[in-house]
């Protein structure tokens, strides 16, 4: 059975987790520090949801809430599933279990990204419920300071 809950801050198990689940979303940006953590946990915008099951921490997904003019914009972000948890439902549970506590804080729509790469992710969001939009997403990098300066 897999329990989804809110961390309210970092522990050594979710730390520990962390180091284990990050490299196997992202290989470019490494795990965080514990106090990263922490204050990731401990922000006001975010939620960090955990999920563990008899083995331990299984997966993680950072919902982040902030208003704005019109209305309240909720964002799921950095969703992790670990390896040998995946096609056991943590996903879903995790998706879900955002998706109400967004809706319960006043949010009337959920957005998220993924990587056209990441086909069994984005085959999941599609069967919660989620829509592709016609969108266009744009990133601003900070520029690279030259050497020396």
């Amino acid at each position: 059975m897999v329990d989804v809950t809110i961390a309210s801050g970092a522990s050594e198990d979710l730390h520990a987790a962390m180091q284990r689940l990050v490299p196997q979303l992202s290989s470019s940006n490494p795990p965080p520090s514990f106090g990263e953590l922490d204050r990731v946990c401990r922000h006001e915008a975010n939620s960090f949801f955990v999920a563990s099951d008899e083995t331990g921490i299984v997966g993680v997904l950072t919902l982040v809430m902030f208003p704005i003019p019109t209305g309240i914009r909720a964002w799921i972000e950095d969703v992790i599933v670990d390896d040998a948890a995946r096609g056991k439902g943590v996903g879903r549970l995790l998706n879900e279990a955002a998706i109400e506590h967004a809706f319960s804080q006043g949010a009337v729509t959920v957005d998220l990204t993924s990587r056209p790469s990441r086909e069994a992710a984005n085959r999941l969001y599609q069967r919660i419920g989620f829509e592709a939009r016609e969108t266009n997403v744009y990133r601003y990098s900070k520029p690279e300071q030259p050497a020396g300066s």
